[in-house]
């Protein structure tokens, strides 16, 4: 049996819901194409009318890191997430048309944030939406984006990434670092923000 506390973490950090339609899909900044090929199909399938992918470059590093796996078919001269991510739409059948990207933000609050600027310079009205996002990541960008977007109701689709997931996380010195990495800095960026989001 897992000890409770990896059952707490767990919990708290895997975010991942019900499938159901909604006006439109958020694709957080990454170099995995697993992200917005997931967006893509649920696209297709009807589930959105929209498709926000979000990223600039990483405020950890000075240039866009390249392209995670499957490179041998997304391989565009890239400079930012946004340009990846909408590359790999493209490729998977998603118009221009249904895509409103943002390319300047470093970083996951910035991705929620900039995207909330974009949509409404667009005037486009969400009420529902889903984030698509690596499954360790789930509670961070759910938190951020809620605290960006407060009227819209929300769900997550995760998609596993680097192989760590709710079932494994706790058994590699890389998932602890990655999970225990996303507890803290649900913590400090839920501080950062909490008495704006609560005005």
């Amino acid at each position: 049996m897992q000890n409770r506390i990896i059952m707490d973490i767990s919990k708290y950090i895997f975010v991942a819901d019900e499938l159901q339609k909604v006006d439109a899909i958020f694709l957080p900044g990454g170099s995995h194409p697993e992200q917005p090929e997931y967006a893509a199909q649920l696209y297709r399938e009807g589930y959105a009318k929209w498709i926000i992918p979000s990223g600039g470059i990483s405020v950890k590093r000075d240039k866009w890191p390249g392209v995670y796996s499957k490179a041998e078919i997304y391989d565009g001269d890239y400079h930012s997430d946004c340009e990846f991510f909408t590359d790999v739409l493209r490729k998977n059948g998603v118009p221009a048309s249904a895509i409103i990207g943002e390319k300047k933000s470093g970083h996951t609050r910035d991705n929620a944030f900039f995207s909330r600027i974009v949509i409404d310079e667009k005037g486009v009205e969400i009420k529902n939406a889903m984030i698509v996002c690596k499954a360790f990541h789930a509670r961070r960008c759910l938190m951020l984006y809620q605290m960006a977007f407060p009227d819209v109701s929300f769900i997550v689709r995760p998609v596993n990434c680097y192989n760590i997931t709710k079932d494994n996380w706790y058994t590699t010195e890389k998932g602890i670092d990655r999970v225990l990495g996303e507890l803290a800095r649900c913590g400090n960026q839920f501080v950062a923000d909490v008495k704006n989001y609560l005005k």
